[in-house]
């Protein structure tokens, strides 16, 4: 974690632009993909691109002189950081196949774990083609309905990151606008030419009858699986989305109606909005769900202008509140994957997990904790479908280096870790933090934050360095979080606290 923080620190000024200008002023490389690749935790994969002989050997620099930012990405470095401190790392060679990505999702033959998730990313024939060229394996299309769709302008909003990207994002977007005849047709054209993609049909009815019947259009003209709309945040009308998700007994209710339409896979996309999923979750088992997608966006307010007084997105000096994705949800999602994967009512279950993925060991953690496939959705809108590269790549590379088989057999190798409650952990021991003094600049941050929010266990010394009174340290470690060159780590060393 320390070198990839850092190695990403340095691209901060990068655009990560499409048909890189890098790429062309280099012509011996295509840098553009190795940065994405830094940006997106694949580091290894983008050493393991590099060519034998390095081609940055007495180069004049045309790579960092033809970038948008001229002199403010540091290309060459990068590069030769790549080859210098982590190809020697490389445990195993980059695989030169993708079987180990190779799922299923309820039976149905999955490329790969990854799928668009129902949203706009995935609301139109061409963009599902160009996914589809990408190497996604499959999407879930926005979700069908005999609405009179009309979205409002603006419909985002984001909160950034110190490095300018976004990691919260709000929508009030609903479904889709196109006639469920028209998304038909859509879905019989993409299977008739992409026929190993997986197609998850998104829907939503107004009653049961509409549940039953779009399930059953939908499997009619080619839908692998239908996805249960229980969890939109955003509809204009009481009694659907995720109005139905809070209640059980309409969850169980509408399934039933689905399932009676349709006997290819269903599930049910249950709302975050919730204090425990688990008995919505059971209710649509009950109902004959044969797996669960989760989350959706989560309710939000954010962007109040100190000024207009209007949240954002402002829609003629009105806002509302929304939905919120992005990154910053994935602990919230990952809280849901682990109550669903550790529920025994659920065993055997397709989980499709989804909210804040954006790179391969952001999927990782989905499947660690029960999720047999991903959905995304924000990352994209932000960054295009190119990251399904260095999602995939960084997921096989992963497998290859834990020498595991399948993704089918990391599912839920992490569940045993997770307690609902706090009193299962052990409470006689600390663990110590370790000082980096190499790496440390002496800016005193942790001991800052120690005194101002710890247990005044650190001071800098005359050399402006960390010194530790281990009669005063608790272990909280927040010192490690807070410093910037990432010089402090966990001793990993246990000590009784009777021999403090």
């Amino acid at each position: 974690m320390f070198e990839r923080t850092l190695y990403r620190s340095d691209m901060l000024k990068c655009a990560l632009c499409q048909d890189a200008p890098c790429d062309a002023a280099c012509g011996k490389l295509a840098p553009s993909s190795l940065l994405r690749s830094i940006w997106f935790d694949n580091e290894k994969g983008a050493a393991g691109r590099l060519p034998a002989q390095d081609p940055c050997l007495n180069c004049p620099g045309n790579c960092e002189a033809g970038c948008v930012r001229p002199g403010e990405v540091p290309i060459r470095k990068l590069i030769k950081r790549l080859r210098a401190e982590v190809a020697p790392q490389m445990e195993v060679p980059l695989p030169q196949d993708e079987e180990r990505l190779w799922t299923d999702l309820c039976g149905v033959p999955l490329e790969n774990p990854f799928l668009l998730s129902s949203s706009v990313v995935a609301s139109t024939y061409d963009m599902c083609a160009r996914a589809f060229e990408a190497g996604w394996g499959g999407a879930c299309f926005k979700t069908v309905c005999s609405l009179d769709i009309h979205e409002a302008s603006p419909r985002f909003s984001a909160i950034d990151g110190a490095d300018g990207s976004i990691i919260g994002f709000k929508n009030i977007e609903q479904l889709s606008d196109h006639s469920a005849q028209e998304n038909m047709d859509i879905f019989r054209r993409l299977k008739k030419n992409y026929p190993s993609k997986f197609i998850l049909a998104s829907i939503m009815g107004q009653n049961e009858q509409e549940w039953e019947d779009l399930a059953r259009m939908c499997e009619e003209n080619g839908a692998d699986g239908v996805e249960l709309n229980f969890s939109c945040p955003n509809m204009m009308e009481g009694g659907l989305g995720s109005d139905i998700g809070q209640v059980p007994e309409l969850v169980e209710r509408f399934t039933a109606a689905a399932r009676r339409g349709t006997k290819i896979p269903l599930l049910a996309k249950l709302t975050p909005n919730v204090a425990n999923m688990s008995p919505a979750a059971e209710a649509a088992v009950r109902a004959g769900a044969d797996g669960i997608a989760a989350i959706n966006t989560i309710k939000s307010v954010i962007g109040v202008s100190p000024h207009t007084y209007v949240s954002a997105p402002a829609v003629h000096g009105q806002s509302a509140v929304g939905g919120y994705s992005g990154n910053a949800v994935k602990p919230i999602a990952l809280r849901f994957m682990a109550e669903l994967g550790n529920n025994p009512l659920l065993k055997g279950k397709h989980i499709s997990g989804m909210g804040g993925v954006e790179n391969w060991s952001d999927a990782v953690e989905f499947i660690l904790l029960g999720a047999g496939s991903i959905q995304v959705t924000t990352a994209v809108m932000q960054y295009g479908y190119r990251i399904i590269e260095d999602l995939k790549a960084g997921l096989n590379l992963y497998l290859a280096e834990k020498g595991i088989g399948s993704v089918k057999e990391a599912v839920g190798l992490a569940l045993g870790s997770i307690s609902a409650t706090t009193d299962v952990l052990e409470r006689d021991t600390v663990v110590y933090p370790k000082f980096h003094r190499d790496r440390c600049i002496g800016c005193g941050r942790c001991a800052i934050s120690c005194a101002d929010g710890g247990h005044q266990a650190i001071r800098l010394n005359a050399e402006r360095r960390p010194v530790l009174d281990g009669r005063k340290c608790v272990g909280c470690q927040l010192c490690v979080l807070v410093c910037p060159q990432r010089a402090i780590t966990s001793s990993g060393r246990r000590v009784a606290k009777k021999q403090q």
